[in-house]
């Protein structure tokens, strides 16, 4: 076989490409292989592909689209994390002579995959999965507006997800960081495949959040319980409605400058070159556009999930709702307007810098009255320190050590000498861990009894909780230190043998983290193993004061029976306190919209299609855009759509569960 007729039907993709010489990929390989066998083998065992196909993977239901989120979302942390604790052990042992275990090249694409992975596709996840399970309950609503829209849009996020875990077995991940700065990632400076993993990896993923965020939107808008006005809406809707629209607003920011970059690397145009009339600057200006709402689009969520928890908890109604909201309206305009504070450093000059800077210091203040509603609610109240709270006041002292070195930050003179050290590593971990991954935590412990019943492992989690913060500290504590020595980011390896004692203790801290995680594994094996002894038949185990409690847990396909009207902020709570009784009889038949197989398709071929992109296989891309157009259009002809569970079928499954309202005492 001629030589042309190989790089025609395989592109660029060769022998070479697989990453051999690298022992700990090889191993990993090796290591994921035979997980990966066992796992099929399990399934086959057990006959589950036909169960898991009918009731997971092509399923419209929101609560189980929202369930395979957050399984997609822990997954990759389990892949993130490993990075983590690749990099810690690397910098901790790199000293002198020592040229540690991970050689440049390679370190290189830990750092740029622990970044991608853990903000893409751990935390995206983690926060779509929360609001595509919490938010149709909340609103009183039985599905999304557009059930395939949302099957469709998990599909293609665990595509991009695909993608990513390809790069470390079939050539290699960008080197440039998880932005993928300019002119470093033209072709250039990076003429592998890294960069073009990256690139399609987020395109593809990007679609499926880009349209989870228009579903949501339109969701929240258009399909509230009657008598639901906007200050009815439960504080996570409304965090929910805030994060969708900065997502329909920023992703396609990000879409554009990534197809910007594609064109640079594919057709040789010049928007980010350093030569040929392009502008690097263009670059980090756009990328920054989107990245900063991209914070406050994982942040805001968890903002939600600690209203909810801490007027749980507390027993009261959460204080100050209308400037909660207020609060997270000004964060979500605010959010645009302090990209620039991401590079002060790059000469925009005083007076842009000074705009930038001081809009960062007023964004911290809506922030900062949110903590003050928190500890207001929590005054007199009658705490119960249950896991879902504990995290809570884990992050509330957390997340304020990270919002003042923030801003310490958004001083420009400050910036300058701490911008490019581990200062600012230590800042962003403490925002994003403290804020964002406590948030999750809180959020899986308080809504895992309506997901499936029963309560978690108060042993486990408790384990689970002690770890991740004290880790977290010791982890990151000696970030800050060594950032303020003036030790810069991004080396793998360091002359000053002074500095080594810090980085082991960093290395420690990771490990700690390390237990936090096994024993939140742990802790969700326990809790299905006994799940029996930890099951809750009130249906409201925290006794919480809104909407998605008022149906039995786990909620029935249809959500609720009959339509509920809303007369209070807290609908739960108010609706116990006027005695209201569920019907015993006169139900409606309710439509339904039927499972699809289009969802999966669809994100296969783009899976594929991306794959062929990254490795020049032109032929393939072809045929799998073909794939993509004739699905697409073989979808659109399929009108059964709809199915109906009938009168009798509600009248008895409603019959069969306990009358929650009744059995609280209404």
């Amino acid at each position: 076989m001629s030589d042309t007729l190989i790089k025609m039907i395989f592109g660029r993709l060769s022998l070479e490409s697989l990453p051999l010489h690298e022992p700990i990929v090889v191993a990993t390989f090796f290591g994921v292989a035979l997980g990966g066998i066992a796992l099929l083998g399990a399934l086959t065992y057990f006959r589950l592909w036909g169960y898991l196909w009918k009731e997971w993977f092509t399923t419209v239901d929101h609560k189980r689209i929202g369930i395979m989120y957050m399984v997609l979302g822990l997954v990759m942390l389990l892949r993130g994390f490993a990075d983590a604790i690749m990099m810690r052990g690397q910098q901790a042992m790199a000293f002198g002579a020592n040229e540690g275990y991970l050689n440049a090249h390679h370190y290189d694409q830990v750092f740029t995959a622990h970044g991608v992975i853990m903000i893409f596709f751990v935390a995206m996840p983690f926060v779509t999965g929360l609001m595509n399970f919490v938010v149709p309950l909340q609103i009183g609503a039985r599905d999304v507006s557009f059930p395939f829209l949302n099957n469709f849009s998990f599909w293609m996020t665990a595509a991009g997800a695909a993608l990513v875990m390809a790069s470390l077995f079939i050539g290699e991940f960008a080197r440039t960081g998880w932005l993928a700065m300019a002119p470093l990632s033209g072709l250039d400076y990076s003429p592998d495949v890294g960069v073009d993993y990256y690139i399609w990896a987020l395109q593809i993923a990007g679609v499926g959040t880009l349209l989870s965020g228009v579903n949501l939107v339109a969701t929240i808008v258009k399909m509230r319980a009657p008598g639901m006005g906007l200050m009815k809406m439960p504080v996570f809707t409304w965090t929910a409605l805030a994060t969708n629209i900065l997502i329909v607003a920023a992703f396609p920011v990000l879409t554009a400058v990534l197809a910007m970059l594609s064109l640079d690397r594919y057709v040789g145009t010049q928007f980010f070159t350093n030569t040929g009339g392009g502008n690097p600057m263009m670059y980090v200006n756009m990328i920054w556009i989107w990245g900063h709402p991209e914070v406050y689009i994982l942040i805001l969520p968890a903002f939600g999930i600690f209203s909810e928890v801490t007027s749980t908890f507390s027993g009261k109604r959460l204080f100050g709702y209308t400037s909660m909201v207020y609060a997270v309206l000004v964060i979500t305009i605010l959010s645009y307007l302090v990209w620039l504070h991401h590079f002060f450093t790059m000469g925009s000059g005083a007076s842009v810098n000074s705009f930038f800077g001081i809009t960062t210091m007023i964004i911290s203040i809506p922030t900062g009255a949110k903590i003050f509603n928190w500890l207001f609610t929590m005054y007199k109240g009658r705490i119960r320190y249950e896991l879902p709270m504990m995290w809570t006041v884990a992050f509330m002292l957390t997340f304020v050590i990270g919002g003042m070195t923030g801003v310490m930050l958004a001083v420009p003179p400050a910036d300058f000498v701490l911008h490019n050290s581990l200062f600012l590593v230590a800042h962003f971990h403490n925002v994003i861990i403290g804020g964002v991954l406590f948030g999750m935590f809180a959020g899986i412990n308080y809504w895992w009894p309506k997901a499936f019943g029963f309560k978690l492992d108060k042993k486990w989690g408790l384990v689970s909780f002690w770890c991740w913060v004290v880790g977290f500290w010791v982890a990151f504590t000696p970030l800050y230190v060594l950032g303020l020595m003036g030790v810069t980011r991004r080396l793998r390896h360091f002359e000053d043998p002074s500095l080594q004692i810090w980085f082991v203790v960093a290395a420690i801290g990771a490990a700690i983290v390390a237990v936090g995680i096994a024993a939140f594994l742990l802790q969700i094996f326990v809790s299905i193993r006994n799940r029996e002894a930890l099951r809750d038949d009130s249906g409201d185990p925290w006794h919480g004061r809104t909407l998605e409690w008022a149906t039995s847990s786990p909620p029935p396909a249809y959500n609720f029976a009959f339509t509920l009207v809303i007369h209070d902020l807290d609908a739960w709570y108010d609706m116990k306190s006027r005695g209201a009784v569920r019907p015993v009889s006169g139900y409606l038949p309710i439509h339904m919209p039927k499972n699809t197989w289009a969802g999966i398709v669809l994100a296969g071929f783009s899976l594929v299609f991306g794959f062929a992109m990254i490795w020049y296989i032109w032929w393939l891309a072809a045929a799998s855009f073909l794939g993509l157009i004739v699905t697409a259009i073989a979808h659109t002809f399929n009108y059964d759509r709809d199915f109906y569970i009938s009168a009798e079928e509600v009248t008895e499954t409603e019959n069969a569960r306990t009358t929650v309202l009744a059995r609280l005492g209404a």
